[in-house]
């Protein structure tokens, strides 16, 4: 895909990209349309919407967590819970490529898939083909989860994985709110912050303010 589109479908969801950055989501974009075409990695299949509802979703967190100007993108452990086509981790990590990121996924021909990309476009990214409840403890600064099944269980388990006084950032609608605040006693919330050209996804950060868990 043209980079130059990509870069005018990415401009409501976060700062201008550098070309380098611009030609990883290009090259991305075209490895997940071939491979969506043998399994099914996502329901999207039109290239700009992959851009829009995918990466420019997953951007702006990343712009949100790693501000270009905080120094937090040169120490910080990334763990993406349920991986699956690498949203948000992959896009996340394109923005800031000085994090290490691992990505859980527990289906094995989507941890191929995150593998092949990694192998191609980016550095310093460990694929772990399990689930997270086999992954450390408190292992992550930053823990980030999106378009789970069973929410209530890959959120626990997600925020187990929360190094004390890192955070969690998920990925929700509006009606996950309560539910995740309710399911996670150990973290302070900030206030949800409305994904741009959504009627109502939303970024939800929160810092663990206890201890590791039990």
């Amino acid at each position: 895909m043209d980079a130059a589109r990509i870069a005018q479908l990415l401009q409501p969801f976060a700062p201008p990209l550098r070309a380098v950055q611009l030609q990883s989501i290009s090259t991305y974009i075209d490895i997940l349309l071939r491979w969506n075409a043998r399994i099914n990695l996502t329901a999207v299949r039109e290239p700009e919407q992959v851009v829009t509802r995918h990466f420019g979703e997953s951007l702006f967190a990343g712009a949100r967590l790693f501000p270009l100007d905080s120094g937090l993108s040169n120490r910080a452990h990334l763990v993406d819970v349920g991986s699956g086509a690498g949203f948000p981790g992959l896009p996340i990590k394109i923005w800031a490529p000085q994090i290490h990121l691992t990505l859980i996924e527990s289906n094995q021909k989507k941890a191929t898939f995150l593998r092949e990309v990694d192998r191609l476009i980016l550095t310093d990214v460990d694929v772990f083909a399990g689930r997270a409840e086999d992954f450390p403890l408190a292992s992550a600064d930053v823990v980030t989860l999106r378009a789970v099944e069973r929410f209530d269980a890959a959120l626990r388990n997600a925020s187990g994985l929360v190094r004390p006084a890192g955070c969690i950032a998920l990925l929700v609608g509006e009606g996950q709110i309560a539910r995740a605040e309710e399911l996670t006693p150990g973290f302070a919330w900030k206030e949800p912050i409305a994904v741009p050209q959504s009627l109502n996804r939303v970024l939800l950060v929160g810092k663990r303010t206890r201890g590791e868990p039990a």
